[in-house]
């Protein structure tokens, strides 16, 4: 397949005008200077921080074809001229990779929770049904398996089109797509034609970067307003999601009461949810391995996902019983003889009230609740965090990735919001040793915050660190936490 093209027809694709030779062939689009190579566009993006332009000397001696700007610069090297660079860049990547969402069913999913987990249902539920399937996200993308090295929940525009095409020519049919607001914002999913486009609920998160709720929610809407779209899921138990839909002229699935897709009779019992599924032309019982209301409703959107892509029903409710533990969402790492230690990623308080509502669904004792929350991001988020894990039995607040923070004064604003006896342990290792410790086989243990990363960053350094290897040294005794006091929230040794 042909993946190359002039400045010519790039221009003519983006509305640009070209100065030098315009027949110069543009092989590969990059934002980064120093992987401008032979061939390359480098496309100088004006970004709050760093102006591209600066680097456009950097990306030609590396050995850039050409230069995308959004004003000409003095050098002797053909040049495309736009009025916005990041706006582009997805459209000109898309096009020198031969539009691989063109060929490609590609799923995106939205949201403020659950994009991770309905990526790897969906992920999952269409190989078992032997259709070749990558996907893009948190914890990394792969494709039939395999995965392939990317950075950030969703990569760069160049980046992101580049590993479509790399998924299209390694033979995959459909990709599933984690699509942050901060994607949305940035425009690093232009050029992409959206098989699905799903919405799993919004709540409070990432307001250091979009200022209020009003344009984090602007931001989500733009997937619905601004691409292509074949067909849409909205989740319509979230208020946004059925705003959404009501709004939505376009094809549509919903998820939820009175949905497309809807769960009813619904019962968590032995790591297995046992449901009514109502769905087009079909209603049987079914079951699969989820647990949680929060995480049958991540599922009910994989599957419409699914459907919208040409599964049937009964091809999807099949898949069920494969469906494989996501690393780092609600994932228990104990044993049936030891208290029920789960690790979540659960970062925000509409996150955390939901995890700890499922494991009081769950739980034959008491729920304990170890949670902090991350340097250099979204403080409002703070205080709600503190309160929405409250409503457990035992709340210990400690230290998750304190950045460039002080832990101790993040600490303080997570326990403004804590509305009983609470457990202060900026230690994270003394933190889950505490709770565990504290903890008898009927009662769960919830880590929340960090999910599937394997290390804290604390100063500009990222140390090793791992909740599910902690908590299960913890269960094995390995190490053992002595003399811990729950009224003083002391630990001795």
């Amino acid at each position: 397949m042909e993946k190359s093209k002039s400045l010519h027809e790039l221009a003519e694709v983006v509305g640009g005008h070209v100065i030098g030779n315009p027949q110069t062939v543009i092989s590969d689009v990059t934002h980064d200077s120093r992987q401008a190579g032979e061939g390359a566009l480098f496309v100088a993006i004006v970004g709050e921080n760093h102006d591209g332009h600066d680097f456009a000397h950097a990306a030609v001696e590396t050995g850039a074809a050409a230069l995308c700007v959004q004003r000409a610069v003095g050098i002797d090297i053909p040049q495309l001229v736009v009025a916005r660079t990041r706006r582009i860049t997805g459209e000109l990547a898309s096009e020198v990779h031969a539009n691989p969402s063109r060929t490609l069913d590609v799923i995106g999913v939205t949201g403020t929770n659950g994009k991770t987990t309905v990526t790897h249902y969906v992920e999952s539920i269409l190989s078992a049904n032997g259709r070749a399937a990558g996907m893009v996200g948190t914890i990394g993308s792969r494709v039939m398996g395999e995965p392939i090295p990317s950075v950030r929940t969703t990569p760069e525009a160049p980046d992101f089109q580049r590993l479509l095409a790399q998924m299209r020519d390694r033979g995959a049919e459909a990709v599933a797509v984690e699509v942050s607001s901060h994607a949305l914002e940035l425009d690093r999913v232009r050029g992409t034609r959206f098989a699905v486009a799903g919405f799993t609920n919004l709540s409070q998160d990432h307001l250091d970067f979009h200022g209020s709720m009003d344009e984090y929610r602007r931001a989500k809407e733009r997937f619905f307003n601004e691409y292509e779209v074949d067909t849409a899921v909205f989740n319509i138990d979230d208020p946004m999601g059925r705003t959404l839909s009501g709004s939505y002229e376009r094809p549509q699935i919903s998820v939820g009461e009175r949905g497309d897709f809807e769960a009813d009779e619904i019962d968590f019992a032995n790591g297995v949810t046992r449901f009514e599924l109502k769905a087009p032309g079909f209603r049987e019982n079914t079951s699969a391995p989820v647990l949680g209301h929060f995480n049958l409703s991540n599922l009910l959107v994989a599957m419409a996902c699914c459907f919208a892509v040409g599964l049937t029903v009964e091809e999807i409710v099949a898949a069920l019983p494969s469906l494989a533990p996501v690393r780092g969402r609600f994932e228990i790492v104990s044993r049936v003889d030891e208290p029920t230690v789960i690790v979540d990623y659960a970062h925000t308080p509409d996150g955390v009230a939901r995890v700890v509502e499922a494991a009081r669904e769950m739980a034959a004792g008491r729920v304990v609740v170890v949670v902090g929350a991350g340097g250099d991001r979204d403080r409002a988020k703070r205080a709600p965090m503190g309160a929405a894990a409250s409503v457990a039995d035992l709340v210990i607040i400690t230290s998750d990735n304190p950045r460039g923070e002080d832990p101790d004064q993040i600490i303080d604003q997570v326990l403004e919001g804590v509305t009983r006896d609470s457990i202060r342990e900026p230690d994270r290792s003394r933190a889950i040793a505490a709770a565990i410790s504290n903890a008898v086989v009927g009662d769960i243990v919830l880590i929340l915050g960090k999910g599937h990363e394997t290390g804290q960053e604390i100063n500009g350094q990222i140390l090793p660190f791992d909740d599910r290897q902690i908590a299960r040294q913890q269960l094995n005794g390995l190490p053992k936490s002595t003399n811990f006091d729950p009224e003083s929230g002391s630990t001795g040794s």
